[in-house]
């Protein structure tokens, strides 16, 4: 069993593909070797599951590992000086701080949003649920939805967060690679969940609202777990954000 403490600031995962990036350098693990399996791996390095398999997205990422659906991961190269794997955020990152940040905008938008915005809102679920197995029109509708009610929390700074936020979903790497393999397992935004929220928001019910919303960007954390073909526990963020939540 091997130490796996990262870095002060240092996420856990990063530090974990740096670390599967060395052996992969020394000869641990040689070119055209599958890497042990992810129990195996959380073994080794006394990790979570869930932060092997974000280490291993990151060195997708970079090319040097490839996942075969049903086989496992393979080194398919060795590293360069300009390999930093986990250098960009990933999906699970982004998606718990917008659990944390969206939550509170929802809460707000319950008890400042105008009639007219709400029912705006509510035509983006309706969006949601026409697009069916479009993913692509679906996200863009699930996009439009949660900047509504980031506008309708009347905060520019928790607009201009939550935006932020989904600008790094598209752009980083590794959140853009997830969120593919999202696409092609066929996972689309949730109606019934975000219908939750609506809602709550037409109750005028911050507390639902958050709870609503919260409860949503859960479940989009565990739709990414199944996307990455593995069964990881979720305890870890979970517990995080019902910590914050009080």
């Amino acid at each position: 069993m091997q130490n796996t403490t990262p870095p002060v600031h240092d996420r856990m995962y990063k530090h974990l593909a740096r670390q599967i990036l060395a052996e992969v350098i020394v000869g641990k693990y040689p070119v055209g070797a599958r890497l042990p399996a992810e129990r195996e791996l959380a073994t080794i390095y006394d990790v979570s599951r869930p932060t092997v398999r974000e280490a291993v997205i990151a060195l997708e990422v970079q090319g040097i590992v490839e996942v075969r659906i049903g086989s496992g991961a393979y080194v398919v190269r060795l590293p360069s000086e300009d390999d930093h794997p986990g250098s960009h955020l990933s999906a699970f990152e982004l998606t718990e701080a917008r659990a944390l940040i969206e939550a509170e905008a929802a809460a707000l938008a319950a008890t400042l949003a105008t009639d007219a915005e709400i029912e705006e809102i509510a035509a983006y679920v309706e969006a949601i649920a026409r697009a069916e197995r479009n993913a692509t029109g679906a996200e863009e509708a699930d996009r439009a939805f949660h900047l509504a009610i980031a506008r309708a929390a009347r905060n520019g700074a928790l607009l201009g967060a939550i935006t932020s936020l989904w600008d790094m979903r598209e752009t980083s790497a590794e959140a853009a690679l997830l969120h593919e393999k999202a696409r092609s397992a066929n996972i689309v935004p949730v109606v019934d969940e975000h219908s939750a929220v609506v809602n709550a928001l037409r109750a005028r019910d911050p507390d639902a609202a958050r709870a609503a919303m919260r409860a949503h960007l859960v479940s989009v954390i565990e739709q990414l777990m199944f996307a990455t073909e593995g069964d990881g526990r979720l305890e870890e963020r979970r517990d995080r954000l019902r910590t914050v939540a009080g």
